[in-house]
């Protein structure tokens, strides 16, 4: 068990509704502070307006109320914090540690695509062209850490892209504001769905460019649809409604591996879960 500095928390964004896959994230995530005596923050990731559901973010934060996952402290909200992350990246800028970049999706592609960034910009931007967004430079070294899920992992230079933190509409990326937001509420431990795994490297060097402490990951699986694919907004996943916690709880906790847990009340069978919970069980 941690000590009581565990602070951990769960970021939904608010593209519509809570469904069950952000349920799942939104119960391992409690039950893992609970459990080890912890903080549980809430955090709305609105940093890409452009995606943003009116009404979402209270539909998301009473549903979890409903569903007895009550947080801990104020709720961050990232469209309030553009100040914040404009001083980041100009601090990246002034270090050397970020650039500016011209380059368009077609740009990109003409030159062998999108997944790793060729550095057209990096070192002599194009003559006369204005930069359209804001790049990390990503050291070119390996990188290994350890996921108390998945285990050991390993990303290599090879396969580093020099990520976008300001995007070119003008919103900050969420690679920079997940980073910021986490270590300035003081994040010990991130709990969140293997879709992200792949996302942790970048996270954790730009956490080192910037000086901060890097936090335990754990992922746990993805809720799937029938299909085999995320179960998410994007595909019509159909949201939880309040009067069915109890249910949507046990649903929850049998796909996290949690059995024989009996209750007549979100929060007692939250309650139960905790003193069961260990997240080896999630490998």
């Amino acid at each position: 068990m941690l000590d009581k500095k565990y602070i951990g928390r769960f970021a939904p964004s608010p593209t519509g509704r809570l469904h069950f896959g952000s349920l799942v994230a939104a119960v391992a995530s409690y039950l893992d502070a609970k459990a080890n005596s912890g903080k549980w923050l809430v955090r709305i990731e609105d940093v890409d307006g452009s995606r943003t559901v009116p009404g979402a973010a209270s539909d998301i934060l009473k549903t979890l109320e409903g569903y007895g996952m009550h947080h801990d402290g104020e709720v961050v909200v990232q469209s309030e914090r553009s100040h914040i992350y404009r001083q980041i990246i100009g601090d990246l800028l002034s270090k050397d540690l970020a650039f500016g970049c011209a380059c368009t999706r077609k740009d990109l592609e003409s030159v062998g695509g999108l997944a790793i960034y060729p550095g057209t910009c990096k070192n002599v931007p194009p003559p006369g062209v204005q930069p359209r967004s804001v790049r990390f430079k990503m050291p070119r070294e390996n990188l290994q850490w350890q996921d108390l899920i998945k285990g050991g992992q390993r990303a290599s230079s090879a396969s580093a892209s020099d990520f976008i933190i300001k995007r070119a509409d003008g919103y900050y990326a969420y690679h920079l504001a997940v980073v910021v937001d986490d270590a300035e509420a003081g994040v010990t431990r991130v709990v969140r769905g293997e879709d992200l795994l792949e996302s942790t490297p970048s996270h954790i060097f730009l956490q080192q460019a910037l000086g901060y402490a890097t936090p335990e990951y754990a992922h746990f699986k993805l809720a799937l649809t029938d299909e085999g694919t995320k179960l998410s907004k994007v595909n019509h996943a159909v949201p939880v409604e309040i009067e069915e916690a109890p249910e949507q709880l046990l649903k929850a906790f049998e796909f996290l591996g949690l059995a024989g847990i009996e209750a007549d009340t979100p929060e007692k069978l939250l309650a139960g879960a905790v003193k069961v919970w260990h997240i080896k069980s999630q490998a």
